[in-house]
């Protein structure tokens, strides 16, 4: 019969030695963790371009290949960083935390903000990286724009647990794919951004239509998410957009 220290004692040196085990385990796999982070962003970022089905083995390379600038701005539009060597996974913009700096953002403080420019066909795009919440959890995705900072190439999306067949639809073809040819400014000049509308846009002017996109069935709160993420990580780019065009 055991007694309560020796118990005691066993448990403690087990529950110890567990622990580092799990923590051994956590280090050694954490840089095959970023790895694999950084590859599912740059597959994303070239998807939004219109360079889809680049597979995991080639991310790395063709991200090299076809990215050609990596641009860091302020909040007043003003370039601070712009990075144009190989390694573009190195360098500032890739590792900025939209995040983080939306929160600076909302706190009425300074933040910065990553672009990334891709040769595509004698053609420059300028891709964004999107954040912001949907009904269970963050959402994220891309979207890319033409040279005249306006009409939109392509968006690519992704969610952490929105519901199946429902919010987690902002991923799927068809609702990405009712992106490209929109556009965030209207004649004026005056920015729109592109929302995401419940009754679908069918309902709205023939000028309005082309800021807007149909909202997914039965994913009012994901795709009320999916339009506030837009019109706020889009806004901040307003300024650097004026300064180009």
């Amino acid at each position: 019969m055991y007694s309560n220290a020796y118990i005691f004692r066993y448990a403690s040196i087990m529950v110890i030695l567990v622990a580092a085990i799990l923590s051994s385990a956590a280090m050694l796999l954490k840089p095959m963790q970023q790895r694999n982070e950084a590859v599912d962003k740059m597959q994303s970022i070239l998807a939004a371009a219109g360079i889809p089905d680049v597979s995991a083995g080639d991310a790395i390379k063709l991200f090299n290949q076809n990215v050609t600038n990596m641009i860091v701005i302020d909040n007043k539009g003003n370039i601070i960083d712009d990075f144009t060597a190989e390694g573009k996974q190195d360098s500032k913009a890739f590792k900025i935390n939209p995040k983080d700096e939306l929160y600076k953002k909302s706190q009425g403080k300074d933040f910065e903000l990553a672009m990334y420019v891709i040769n595509l066909n004698g053609e420059k795009i300028y891709i964004i990286p999107l954040r912001g919440v949907g009904l269970w959890g963050p959402v994220w995705g891309n979207i890319a724009l033409k040279d005249d900072f306006n009409t939109v190439v392509g968006v690519t999306f992704g969610h952490k647990s929105e519901t199946p067949g429902l919010g987690a639809e902002i991923e799927t073809p068809i609702f990405e794919d009712q992106f490209p040819g929109k556009t965030l400014f209207d004649e004026t000049g005056k920015f729109k951004s592109v929302r995401v509308m419940k009754g679908g846009v069918a309902n709205l002017s023939a000028a309005d239509q082309f800021h807007a996109v149909d909202a997914i069935t039965g994913g009012t709160i994901t795709s009320n998410g999916v339009s506030d993420m837009l019109q706020n990580v889009l806004e901040s780019y307003v300024p650097y957009f004026k300064k180009q065009v």
